[in-house]
This record gives structure tokens, C-alpha cells and sequence, in this order.
């Protein structure tokens, strides 16, 4: 039998596309190893969102290279889509799919060059998950074209899958035992356009609540990865106050509090203020909640005025936690030749700044919890595992039996810094 090991660099995009392929493998006879040395063929689906992402995928091929027995090393993703050339040069390196045609490894597990005369299946399908909390994708490709953005050239433009698809492979997970399901895309804000009929992402979510709540709510519970502010209507306001089964965490890629920087982003589509009043009214609805953010620093021309917009706006949302990135040129965007360029010690001090503030909001955050007379936790293993606002926590003990993926209830105990201690019941939910 013929042995694979797959890792996955990047989004949760990347890791329910990894899935399907691992799933697609086995069918095809494969097993799949935890363990380079013992594998046959070794994938990895890249990424290619920063400078860094590349940097880790040529550091991952020398030491898979290294740690393999004479391994074929495939490499498939987004890195693989606009380096395609380069890394087909590269000694590790046996075969590069494109991410345009990832999915031929859900047929082929070793497709030949010849990638033009085969058939590309309809779209990546998952039964199950590595980790306890599975992502299900549910729009691919973007259209946006951020100025900094590579991932249109990795892509394509925006699709979007089928409410009904998504109920059945949301279905599929809940009654193989999962209880929470994090709902990912590249750009849910654009959910829904190409359908027919038109719709948007919270027409899915009313949807999916629809048809899911009767038999699942206090079973089980969904959870949204990264919205864009843009999405923030009174559609919105109004399915987060109606839904049974969402998770009261939200996260907002937010990237700048300034204007000008984020017409030069070309993410002017929404602003602070439009966000603050948003966050405001959801308060009414749902007292507490965890709210995330991304912070891009460093961006090209942003001035000392521009980013203290940025940590006003930090300062001010009510804010759990935070992503902090530095500014780096991907080559092929068009931000790569703006300026002036903020130098590498500004980037760094105010990445420096903005970290502050959040870590202070976290501590603030994990004592609001405390308050809780319950949380509900999803185990990642024995000892960890996430409640529904986002935050890690930690048993203070180990319950006799309790594995990952089990539902759990617990009562915040003390904070440890940004983390929560908790004494784990080993009583379900429901």
C-alpha cells in the first residue's frame, strides 16, 4: 500500500481543501502517515498571502527533502499558482500543481504533466477533520484587488457554493459528531453574487439557521471566520440577533483606521465609524461577544497621522484580539511599487504599539470571562480547549475520558495572563 503525508501552509480555506485531497487519497487506497520519513508521496498545499508564507514553503522542501526516504515531494496551493516555474526548478521538488487545478488530486494522486486533457472534479468535499473543529468552504477567488493582495492572481475571481451543498456537507460533519463548524471563504462578502438566484452570506446563514437549529441548536454551534466590514448591513444586524447557533465571536479584517490608507488599499468600501455604530447596536442584541481584528502597519505613505487613526480605532472597538502584520511588497500587486515606503524600524515600533494595546484588551477580555458562570468548550485535546468566545482555556485537571472533540462545559477558575484556567465538567451541552 502506498503511503502520503500532506501539510498544509496558510487559511482554513487551504486546511478543508487539504482534507478533501487526504479524503480523495484514501479512497484511492493511499494511507495517509503523520510522519515525513514514512511516506511515499509528501503534498503540500502552500500559500502564498506574504513573503513569509513563501519563506516557510522553501524551508518546509529542504527539511521534507531531508527528513523523507526518497520521497516524491508534490507541492499544490497558491504558491504553487504564481510560482509555478521557479519551484519546478527546485531540486525537492517532483511535481507543482497549480492551485487552478488543485483538484485534479482528488482523481490523479500523481497527475503527469499534462495537465490540460484531464477533467477537473466540481469541487472539494470533506467526512471528517484532523482537528476538532472542522472549516467548510463555502466561497472561493476574490475580486476585491486590494492593493496589496495577491491572492486574485492565486484565485481567480469569486465562487461561490451552493447553500444547499453547504447544508448537506455541514449536515454531513454534525452527524459524524463534530459540534462546531467554522464557515470559511476568501472573501465571504462576496458570497452569493454569482448564484442563481443572487443572494449574499447572510441569506446562507438565515438559510443554514433554518434548517439546522430545530435539530441542533444547544448541540452544536457555528462559528464565522473573517467577515469584511463591508458585510456590516442591517441584514447582518438582524441575523446575528435571530441565530440560535452562532458563536458570539466576530472577526472584522479591519487593516487600517485611516482613510487615505485605505483608499490607497483600495478597501474604501467602509470605514471605522461605520463599524464602531455596527459593533454598537450588536451590543444591544448580544451584551458580550469576542471581536476580532487584522492590523496591517508600514502600508506606503502611511504617515505618523495615519497610523495614530489606526490605534485610535484599536484603541476604541472593543476588542479581544488582534493580527498584527508589518507591510511587505508581494511582487505582482500594485503596492509593491507605491511610496514613499515606511522604513523597517517604523514598521516595527508600530507593530510594537498596536500589539500593546491588544495584549492589554486580552487580559481585559479573559476577566470578563471570569464572570461567566459557564463556558462552553469545544476540546482540542485533553488538557485545551476553545469556548465560544474565542478564547483558549486551559483544565485545571483532566476528567477521566475526555478526548478532543468533545463538547464540554467548564467554569472559569482564574486568568493566567490571556489565557483562562477552568475546571472541565465532563457534561455535554444538551
Amino acid at each position: 500500500m502506498s503511503t502520503f503525508y500532506l501539510t498544509t501552509l496558510g487559511c482554513k480555506v487551504n486546511q478543508y481543501e487539504s482534507q478533501a485531497i487526504a479524503e480523495a487519497l484514501q479512497k484511492q487506497g493511499f494511507a495517509r502517515v503523520m510522519k515525513p520519513a514514512a511516506a511515499q508521496y509528501i503534498y503540500i498545499n502552500s500559500c502564498a498571502v506574504t513573503a513569509r508564507a513563501v519563506r516557510d514553503l522553501r524551508k518546509m522542501l529542504r527539511r521534507m527533502n531531508n527528513e523523507s526516504c526518497g520521497a516524491r515531494i508534490i507541492v499544490t496551493g497558491c504558491a504553487a499558482q504564481i510560482m509555478q516555474q521557479e519551484l519546478e526548478t527546485l531540486e525537492e521538488v517532483d511535481l507543482v500543481i497549480p492551485q487552478s487545478r488543485k483538484k485534479l488530486l482528488l482523481n490523479h494522486p500523481f497527475p503527469d504533466s499534462d495537465l490540460e486533457n484531464k477533467s477537473v472534479p466540481e469541487d472539494f468535499r470533506i467526512t471528517g477533520y484532523l482537528r476538532a473543529r472542522p472549516a467548510v468552504k463555502v466561497q472561493d477567488g476574490c475580486s476585491q484587488a486590494c492593493s496589496y493582495c495577491i491572492v486574485p492572481s492565486t484565485r481567480g475571481g469569486p465562487v461561490s457554493r451552493d447553500p444547499g451543498d453547504v447544508l448537506f456537507q455541514i449536515r454531513e460533519l454534525l452527524n459524524r459528531g463534530f459540534p462546531e463548524i467554522v464557515i470559511c471563504g476568501i472573501n465571504l462578502g462576496l458570497y452569493g453574487r454569482d448564484l442563481n438566484p443572487c443572494c449574499d452570506f447572510w441569506d446562507l446563514l438565515n438559510f443554514l439557521e433554518q434548517n439546522l437549529a430545530r435539530e441542533w441548536n444547544n448541540r452544536a454551534r457555528i462559528r464565522l471566520s473573517s467577515l469584511d466590514p463591508g458585510q456590516l448591513n442591517s441584514k447582518a444586524l438582524d441575523t446575528i440577533a435571530n441565530s440560535r447557533m452562532l458563536c458570539p465571536h466576530f472577526h472584522l479584517a479591519m487593516q487600517s483606521g485611516s482613510p487615505g490608507i485605505l483608499r490607497a488599499m483600495r478597501r474604501d468600501h467602509y470605514s471605522f465609524s461605520n463599524v464602531d455604530n455596527f459593533i454598537n447596536q450588536v451590543k444591544k442584541t448580544i451584551p458580550l461577544f469576542s471581536l476580532g481584528t487584522d492590523i496591517l502597519v508600514g502600508f506606503p505613505g502611511e504617515t505618523g497621522q495615519d497610523f495614530d487613526q489606526t490605534r485610535r480605532m484599536v484603541h476604541n472597538l472593543p476588542l479581544s484580539y488582534a493580527h498584527v502584520f508589518t507591510f511587505s511588497p508581494r511582487p505582482g500587486t500594485p503596492a509593491a511599487g507605491y511610496s514613499p515606503q515606511v522604513t523597517e524600524q517604523d514598521k516595527k515600533h508600530r507593530s510594537m504599539l498596536i500589539k500593546k494595546i491588544i495584549q492589554e484588551k486580552k487580559s481585559i477580555f479573559v476577566q470578563e470571562l471570569l464572570a461567566r458562570k459557564e463556558l462552553r468548550l469545544v476540546m482540542e485535546d485533553r488538557y485545551k480547549g476553545m469556548c465560544e468566545y474565542y478564547v483558549e482555556c486551559f483544565s485545571a485537571q483532566c476528567p477521566s475520558g475526555l478526548k478532543a472533540g468533545d463538547a464540554v462545559r467548564a467554569k472559569p477558575l482564574r486568568a493566567e495572563g490571556t489565557k483562562l484556567r477552568v475546571e472541565v465538567n465532563v457534561q455535554c451541552w444538551y
